[in-house]
């Protein structure tokens, strides 16, 4: 029994601190009617409704077969690493980080041994995460603090594009620098072509997950109330694929309603309140990056955006922050869980690599911004003007 709880807080480490901090917080400002007004369940909501379509959507090995159409098509080996890394990045602003990871990464341990590039594992994998990590900031719905600080700023989708996309086009033209420099061009051995046949369940159930992501996609543009979409996701979904239910990261949906409590209470504190709202204010940037690096970004969103107003610079630091160490993006233990199931896996290796890629792309980034803030990035915006 203990060795089982013990398990389960060694892997759910995040959820058990949030669940701790909120449960001694109410021990401060006891439970009452207010702690419901704590909790944005329109954010909980669009989690969920993405949750469990990007999982009905994988479950069929959508995200898959597309890979596979584009690495077969790869000339050679830089080209292949290419493919896989820029999969990762652009299918993480859609799919999100998570499942871009849990999807690609796979596929790349088997594609690599194939080709005979088992030495190139590493970087690869280490790259992908990165990517993944990067490409996920362009859009609201590309990872979980995105959709938080999103929902909670009241953006239009233009002003986040407007937000994010300087820094995700400087992050790809950097992946695509350290790919072209680290990577050769040897020849890669070709596998067999797979073939797909979908079923008549299967053909509907992916056009049943194509409109719950539109219902979703609905919500977070603010065309259609987040109850109404919800219960017709969850509708469709109990109705067509039942068991996906269970697939959806629960222990993610408790861990923002633990921290939405913690900190509803904290701000009912006058002398902690005031305390952080000074400390925070004008160092969201910073403190988001550096609180990342020990709690992972997620967490850190939440904890930061009850304590500034300033949530552009929140949704910078915390995408910048999902860089540096193994846990500052939950997506990168994914990847890395992944990898150390592989035969002879380096873990060892694989975290210096990780750490020192990580921090390279965290630097560049932080130079990019000094330049973007001072106006060198507003030509990029202004020659988008059209789409507003």
């Amino acid at each position: 029994m203990s060795h089982k709880v013990c398990e389960f807080i060694k892997k759910e480490i995040v959820l058990v601190i949030s669940f701790v901090v909120a449960l001694v917080s109410s021990f401060v400002v006891r439970p009452d009617v207010e702690y419901i007004g704590y909790i944005d369940f329109r954010t909980l909501s669009i989690l969920f409704m993405l949750m469990l379509t990007m999982a009905g959507l994988q479950k069929l090995g959508l995200f898959k077969q597309a890979g596979e159409y584009l690495v077969c098509r790869a000339k050679d080996t830089r080209e292949m690493i290419g493919v896989l890394v820029a999969l990762s990045f652009f299918s993480a602003m859609v799919i999100t980080n998570d499942v871009a990871l849990i999807t690609f990464v796979p596929f790349t341990i088997i594609a690599l041994e194939i080709a005979g590039r088992g030495d190139m594992l590493i970087l690869t994998v280490v790259l992908e995460t990165i990517a993944a990590n990067l490409g996920s900031m362009l859009l609201p719905i590309g990872n979980p603090q995105n959709l938080y600080l999103y929902s909670k700023a009241g953006m239009s989708p233009m002003q986040f594009l407007e937000c994010m996309l300087p820094y995700s086009v400087f992050a790809f033209v950097l992946l695509a620098i350290v790919i072209f420099v680290r990577t050769d061009g040897g020849e890669i051995e070709k596998s067999a072509k797979a073939s797909y046949v979908r079923t008549a369940r299967e053909k509907r159930l992916i056009f049943i997950y194509a409109l719950t992501f539109i219902l979703a996609i609905l919500v977070v543009v603010r065309v259609l109330q987040y109850q109404i979409a919800f219960a017709a996701v969850l509708a469709l979904v109990l109705l067509f694929d039942r068991e996906t239910v269970k697939k959806p990261d629960y222990s993610l949906l408790f861990t923002f309603v633990f921290l939405f409590v913690f900190i509803g209470n904290m701000k009912r504190i006058p002398a902690f309140s005031n305390a952080l709202l000074s400390a925070v204010n004008g160092n969201e940037v910073v403190l988001s990056v550096a609180l990342s690096q020990v709690i992972s970004n997620v967490p850190a969103a939440i904890l930061l955006s009850g304590f500034t107003g300033s949530y552009d610079k929140l949704i910078v630091g915390t995408n910048f922050g999902g860089l540096g160490t193994l846990i500052a993006s939950m997506a990168s233990l994914i990847s890395f869980k992944l990898y150390c199931n592989t035969k002879d896996a380096n873990k060892n290796k694989y975290i210096l690599v990780f750490t020192g890629y990580n921090l390279l792309f965290l630097a560049a980034l932080s130079f990019a911004r000094m330049g973007i803030s001072s106006g060198a990035g507003r030509y990029v915006m202004n020659s988008l003007s059209f789409l507003k």
